[in-house]
C-alpha cells in the first residue's frame, strides 16, 4: 500500500499566498481588508455593504466527511471547491 502524508506534513508543505494577493484576485481592494497575519483577514463592513446589489453567488455546504487517507477533508475539499 501507498505511503499518504499526515495532515500535518501537507499543511506544512503548503505554500500559502498573502491575504492581498487573494483578495485582489477576488475583486478585495487592500483597504477593505483587516489583515490577521500574513494569510487571513476580515473584510470591511462598507465593502460589503458596496457589492450587496451585485448578482448573488452560489452557496456550497461542506458538512462533516471522513478525511481521506491522503488527508483530503472538509477544507481541503472546501478550498478545491472554491478555486
Amino acid at each position: 500500500m501507498a505511503e499518504f502524508k499526515t495532515d500535518i506534513e501537507i499543511a506544512r508543505a503548503a505554500k500559502k499566498k498573502p491575504i492581498q494577493e487573494i483578495g485582489a484576485k477576488i475583486g478585495i481592494p487592500n483597504e477593505h481588508l483587516l489583515p490577521y497575519g500574513h494569510d487571513k483577514a476580515k473584510v470591511s463592513a462598507e465593502f460589503i455593504k458596496s457589492v450587496k446589489g451585485n448578482k448573488d453567488g452560489k452557496l456550497i455546504l461542506v458538512t462533516a466527511i471522513n478525511p481521506t487517507p491522503a488527508g483530503e477533508g472538509k477544507t481541503t475539499t472546501t478550498v478545491g471547491l472554491g478555486d
